[in-house]
């Protein structure tokens, strides 16, 4: 079994900051900085395509009230939200990493070697693409 959905049938040990019947949320054990939660739906997919649009949307209002906490209540510079999915997500159950971030903490993207293309023909069939996914719901 999935080590998170272990956690959310309070299986495994975790450090737990908000919890709902679709959501869990949680401290990260190899955090980025002090406050890095991780927010899970308490549905097991690997990928943003899969999950419940239910499910999905609370994820998204939790990660929200996370981030006001970080700028409201701790005063931080900033946050990052990362989520790696299908083949790339680590542990095979979609989640979000939410953090807070001040200027100086070193943190940042890294690029590969060889990079995307920037071109007027990616944006033409993405936009068309992406329209079509929308228009047919």
């Amino acid at each position: 079994m999935c080590v998170f959905c272990n956690i959310i049938k309070h299986k495994a040990e975790a450090k737990i900051v908000y919890e709902t019947e679709k959501v869990i949320a949680f401290l990260d054990i190899e955090p980025i900085s002090d406050g890095h939660v991780l927010v899970l739906p308490k549905f097991h997919a690997d990928s943003i395509t899969k999950i419940p649009q239910d499910y999905l949307m609370e994820v998204i209002e939790t990660a929200k009230a996370i981030v006001n906490v970080f700028e409201n209540d701790y005063h931080h510079a900033g946050y990052s939200i990362m989520q790696n999915g299908g083949e790339c997500c680590d542990f095979g159950h979609f989640h979000l990493h939410v953090f807070p971030r001040v200027k100086g903490d070193g943190f940042g993207w890294t690029y590969p070697e060889k990079g995307g293309q920037f071109t007027d023909e990616i944006a033409s069939d993405l936009r068309e693409k992406i329209s079509n996914q929308i228009s047919c719901k």
